[in-house]
């Protein structure tokens, strides 16, 4: 049976109608045409999937949409748009920490969630928070220091 689920999708107000329990990851690209929300391992392991759900980082292939209900849900395209997102963006590619570009979007929302609660990171801290995301082109170095760079240039984004 279908449903009408209401949720923020990168600041604006949505509605969904249909099965609730479809995956989060199918309806954000076939219904909303948020193309950077990629499905890599379609298990939630593998982090090309990631969304932030109120928050938090989530994988989008594991959630049934009918659990977004009433949240907020930002997707590459909406962090794009902020400051903090540009910025980071702006490093990865800058450092070089992008070759084929799929893990880059949950790598992306993972620094983010990294940033926005903690603006000084350690190497530690951060392969510890982009470690649900697996990359298989530029390696995990070339992403840290990406992320060291855009805590460093963005540093007064992160302590609003």
């Amino acid at each position: 049976m279908d449903a009408e689920i209401r949720f923020t999708l990168n600041g604006k107000s949505v509605i969904f109608i249909g099965n609730p329990l479809r995956r989060l990851v199918d309806v954000l690209r076939e219904d909303f045409g948020m193309l950077g929300v990629k499905e890599g391992c379609g298990e939630g392991e593998c982090g090309a999937c990631s969304v932030i759900k109120d928050g938090k980082l989530v994988t989008s292939c594991i959630i049934p949409v009918g659990s977004v209900d009433g949240s907020e849900i930002m997707t590459i395209e909406g962090l794009r748009e902020k400051e903090e997102g540009k910025c980071l963006i702006d490093a990865f590619a800058d450092g070089g920490a992008v070759q084929c570009g799929f893990c880059i979007p949950g790598m992306v929302l993972a620094s983010y969630v990294l940033l926005r609660s903690n603006p000084h990171p350690t190497e530690d801290e951060i392969r510890l928070a982009i470690s649900g995301n697996i990359c298989r082109c530029t390696g995990y170095d070339l992403i840290v220091e990406s992320i060291m760079l855009a805590a460093k240039r963005g540093e007064e984004l992160w302590t609003k």
